[in-house]
């Protein structure tokens, strides 16, 4: 009985536990899944999904059959969990659909698309808060090869145009109005789909790598239908925000500067700083949701 009690302690351990072994298999085995491996348990007459989950608790080490307490991590955990994606629901965004992406590299920056492999498991969305307090991680997968935009660093991957950008900007591109300030370029997701709302005036991303800034108004801002709403300054982040911020008076700030959330929480911390200078703004920030739950 005293297993089965759910206390705050115990929930956190749970969260600790879960993270841990989702931050192992996504660095280093993320493609492990086969369709192999879902095609078999499907023929017993359930869902992709729930196969999925199922050969994914293995995946982490996890028994729910003989063991109670990885049992209990599973329903507490993954049929919040895991999702099932519809490609098309991405490929008809405004930008999959509007911007093609070309093979090209300038310095070490390096443009082109990558791709997600049948039931490649990849985070897809902000982490969710529970009822009772549980961090439930948001993880997706796909049936077939899923191809979306890249930037990469050094030939590692920095920036991306994927499900979980897609889902986790929505809400910052839905509040987006007046004269916006963005930090952080990418490949000009978030500075495309602003420009193509009629709320929204003037567009100033702010951008440090002389690389990205060059490939994007080369090869993707001459796509933008609205790219006369774009202005693009190469600096520093904060220093640009200590010093021309206020003298632009933006109506809404968005900043995108991290690769996820361990390397973004303290640049969110000192990017948050700014807010009590700019009564007037409205600030959002990429992946809060998940940085919170760090801090």
């Amino acid at each position: 009985m005293e297993r089965n009690k759910v206390t705050p302690d115990n929930i956190t351990e749970e969260d600790h536990r879960l993270f841990a072994l989702l931050s192992l298999y996504l660095n280093h085995t993320s493609d492990f899944i086969s369709k192999e491996d879902i095609e078999e348990i499907v023929n017993y007459g359930v869902s992709a999904e729930y196969a999925f989950s199922v050969v994914f608790a293995a995946a982490l080490g996890l028994d729910i059959v003989d063991k109670p307490e990885d049992k209990d991590l599973f329903n507490n955990y993954f049929t919040k969990m895991i999702h099932q994606l519809d490609p098309n629901e991405y490929y008809n965004n405004p930008y999959f659909k509007n911007i093609r992406i070309p093979a090209i590299r300038i310095g070490n920056s390096e443009l082109k698309y990558e791709q997600y492999k049948p039931y490649e498991g990849f985070v897809c969305n902000d982490i969710i808060t529970t009822q009772e307090g549980r961090q439930i991680p948001q993880i997706g997968f796909f049936e077939a090869d899923f191809m979306f935009p890249a930037v990469l660093e050094n030939n590692r991957i920095w920036m991306t145009i994927t499900p979980n950008e897609i889902e986790t900007m929505k809400d910052p591109v839905a509040k987006a109005f007046g004269n916006v300030l963005t930090f952080g370029l990418g490949l000009g997701y978030y500075a495309y789909m602003i420009s193509e709302k009629n709320q929204v005036e003037r567009v100033t991303v702010v951008e440090n790598n002389e690389n990205v800034i060059q490939l994007f108004k080369q090869y993707i801002l001459p796509q933008f239908k609205n790219s006369k709403k774009i202005t693009i300054i190469q600096s520093d982040a904060f220093e640009y925000a200590q010093e021309h911020m206020a003298k632009e008076k933006y109506d809404f700030v968005f900043t995108d500067l991290w690769h996820d959330v361990s390397d973004g929480m303290d640049l969110y911390l000192r990017m948050k700083g700014f807010e009590q200078d700019h009564p007037g703004t409205e600030f959002m920030y990429w992946i809060e949701k998940s940085i919170l739950c760090y801090l």
